[in-house]
């Protein structure tokens, strides 16, 4: 915009100095477009502040080049400056074009429109100097300028829009990171509480019940007190290597090493037939496939709870755990004779044994049922299928 300024003033100065040049105004003239140049001179780009650092907010901050206040004064002093000179020579009218420009971007529209009218006046008044009352002039620069107002201000108003969507599109993207932060979080604690549930808090109640069994004994039979408590002491043992490598990567002990699934069932099976006094029988149906190691760890960990739950609340003799692989889909059933459960309190269940194990299932597109009928035991199928839901 300042070289289509200086452009048009050089031109208007050359075109005075070949018609008017021994003029007693050509001095003045000469010296007034010196000092309408720089006037304008702070809109050139490498001048802006852009390229230095932002000088910081403070009581003066309002003087500082590029701020409203001292752009306002600017523009001031150049329409006055261009007014001067086009009432000693209306050959400069044409400068008004980058002013009515410079106008409406330094104000607002409705002080801008007042001087851009103003400018018009004047543009008008020095066509009527230099060619008379000629219908041309007089309709050309009010449309000329009306033009330039509306398509500015229209082109202002799109970027205004614009600014707003970028904004509303930049703070919808925060609102949606922070919502999935918390959403991330939130299932991290939930898997975290699952794990926990599902391997350290196991543990601790079975050693719970067997000191408490090792208590009750220990004066009547010491034999079975000390058994209790190597039992309980082997628990906590197991217990120490699941929390290291529940700190390490959250997979179960039983299935490192490159443990089968099956392989895995039949070692919990056993060892919980020698460490409860619940008998424990493992099957095996259909063909082995390779399962992924989230499905292994899942179903794992809702057969710990399962036998967890027989152990401590079914008053069972024997248990059962079959896997099976269907094709499509691998289910693990596990199955004991107590007591049952049928009535509305004791089917809501307790703690985070179900739940968790529903959790489970679901995170990897299963289903998880449980079938009870009171006195005649529990069964407790988790099914997963074996392509990704």
């Amino acid at each position: 915009m300042y070289g289509a300024f200086l452009l048009l003033l050089g031109a208007s100065l050359l075109r005075y100095l070949l018609r008017h040049g021994e003029s007693d105004r050509a001095g003045w003239v000469i010296g007034l477009s010196l000092a309408l140049a720089l006037a304008q001179l702070p809109e050139l780009p490498w001048l802006r502040s852009g390229s230095r650092p932002a000088p910081r907010p403070g009581r003066w901050s309002w003087l500082r080049p590029g701020s409203r206040p001292v752009r306002v004064v600017r523009l001031a002093v150049v329409a006055g400056l261009w007014a001067v000179l086009v009432l000693l020579a209306p050959s400069f009218a044409w400068c008004a074009v980058p002013l009515i420009y410079t106008a409406l971007r330094t104000l607002p529209a409705r002080a801008a429109i007042p001087l851009v009218a103003g400018l018009t006046a004047l543009v008008v008044y020095s066509e009527e100097k230099l060619t008379g009352l000629d219908p041309v002039g007089l309709i050309a620069p009010p449309a000329v300028a009306g033009l330039a107002t509306v398509v500015f201000l229209q082109m202002e108003r799109q970027a205004e829009r614009q600014r707003a969507l970028i904004e509303d599109l930049v703070s919808t993207r925060s609102e949606l990171a922070a919502t999935e932060r918390r959403e991330g979080t939130l299932a991290e604690r939930q898997r975290l509480a699952i794990e926990i549930h599902d391997t350290l808090a196991q543990g601790l109640s079975s050693q719970q019940m067997l000191l408490q069994a090792a208590d009750r004994t220990w004066e009547s039979d010491p034999a079975t007190a000390r058994s209790h408590v190597h039992t309980a002491a082997s628990i906590a043992a197991r217990n120490l290597a699941e929390a290291r490598r529940f700190v390490r990567d959250l997979a179960p002990a039983d299935l490192a090493d490159g443990t089968g699934l099956d392989r895995a069932l039949h070692i919990l099976a056993d060892r919980e037939s020698a460490e409860s006094g619940l008998t424990v029988r493992c099957h095996l149906d259909g063909t082995p496939v390779p399962l992924p190691d989230a499905v292994q760890s899942a179903l794992l960990r809702i057969a710990q709870g399962a036998l967890a739950n027989v152990r401590e609340h079914a008053g069972a003799r024997t248990a059962a755990l079959t896997l099976s692989y269907l094709g499509d889909q691998v289910v693990l059933d596990i199955g004991d004779d107590g007591r049952g459960f049928g009535g509305p309190t004791e089917s809501a269940g307790r703690g985070h044994g179900l739940p968790a194990m529903r959790a489970r299932v679901r995170q990897l597109g299963g289903t998880l049922t449980v079938e009870s009928t009171p006195g005649e035991g529990t069964v407790v199928t988790a099914a997963i299928p074996l392509e990704a839901p």
